[in-house]
């Protein structure tokens, strides 16, 4: 149930297949610098939809858009966790990730810009790759 002081959710409409929460990313909207020690993804005017009283069935859901960039730097520690009962590995590093963002919801007149990327802290991110189900070997 949504928290009743909520405002806004913005989250990618489902699609037909029933995936949610994923859109594509465009090309060059993905960049990982030589090496892997940083990666950026950002992205200009995703469709979205407004849907504050999500996850009730019956939540209405308004078209938004949504920019957005984030950064992510290794810390160089290493990070591996793997469950072969699970068959999921990961191997990477650390990092620090850094956010900002914006929405528009033009049929209501609303918008919202978060602080700049460089004020922004993320408590926990980590860079590099996951292995699961039959890649996992």
């Amino acid at each position: 149930m949504a928290p009743t002081s909520q405002i806004h959710d913005f989250h990618p409409a489902i699609a037909p297949s029933g995936l949610y929460w994923v859109v594509p990313v465009p090309n060059g909207g993905l960049e990982v610098a030589p090496g892997g020690k940083s990666v950026t993804l950002a992205m200009q005017d995703v469709a979205v939809v407004d849907q504050p009283r999500w996850p009730a069935l019956d939540a209405s859901a308004t078209p938004a858009k949504m920019s957005f960039k984030m950064v992510w730097k290794s810390t160089g520690e290493q990070a591996l966790y793997q469950d072969a009962a699970r068959q999921f590995r990961f191997e990477g590093t650390r990092a620090v990730c850094q956010m900002e963002a914006q929405v528009e919801v033009p049929s209501i007149g609303f918008s919202w810009k978060s602080d700049p990327l460089v004020t922004s802290s993320a408590a926990f991110a980590i860079i590099g790759n996951e292995t699961n189900g039959r890649y996992f070997g």
